[in-house]
């Protein structure tokens, strides 16, 4: 996440979306105040700066709109342009589970999807109800249950949906590859009807919203 008060913008970091490499684009123009959450290289740097603060909820790179509550106030979030990340739900959660088989942390998803093949990791029930309580929409809500979105941006499509952004900020980036995981780019090969058909149930919600398909 980015709150920019400088330029009047936040940046929401959904997991797994093209996030980290949006990040990295916009922390090269960072201003000296704003405040970088996450775990690229300047945001750690400025790690310090978020200390004292006293957020609703967790202060992470994927916090939401409802969870900076405290950082930034209702009143205040109206002045700002408001921008998210989002995906082909079924790209992404191929993304996900690669990359979460990568991983060394404890955690309970890590360890399901080091146990389970991507068919298996689907079906799991754990994380279907995550699914189908976090679509894009809830990283853009207020602690009030407001959706505050000024703008999605598909990954797929950033050049043409990211222009309303570049035009607040007054100049355009690129998306740098970043945190690629070591995956066949064509995601369909990972799906038989039966897991396609889970996924488009768990995420009617954005796959509708945003046009997506299989």
């Amino acid at each position: 996440m980015i709150v920019s008060r400088g330029r009047r913008y936040i940046f929401v970091h959904i997991p797994k979306t093209g996030g980290t490499a949006l990040a990295l684009a916009l922390e090269a123009r960072a201003m000296a105040d704003d405040l970088l959450i996450g775990d690229t290289p300047k945001a750690r740097r400025r790690r310090g700066r978020l200390r004292g603060l006293h957020p609703r909820g967790r202060l992470w790179k994927h916090s939401t709109l409802a969870d900076i509550e405290g950082v930034v106030d209702a009143a205040e979030l109206d002045g700002f342009f408001t921008v998210t990340l989002v995906r082909n739900p079924w790209d992404r959660l191929v993304s996900y589970w690669h990359w979460l088989r990568m991983q060394r942390f404890d955690h309970p998803v890590v360890a399901l999807a080091k146990a389970k093949d991507f068919g298996g990791f689907i079906a799991d029930p754990d994380i279907g109800a995550s699914l189908r309580a976090h679509p894009y929409a809830a990283y853009m809500t207020d602690a009030e249950g407001r959706e505050r979105a000024s703008l999605y941006v598909r990954l797929e499509h950033f050049e043409a949906d990211a222009e309303p952004f570049f035009a607040h900020l007054g100049f355009r980036v690129a998306l740098p590859r970043a945190n690629a995981s070591a995956r066949d780019r064509d995601w369909r090969r990972y799906y038989d009807d039966e897991t396609a058909a889970r996924v488009a149930d768990l995420c009617a919600e954005d796959i509708a919203r945003f046009g997506y398909a299989f």
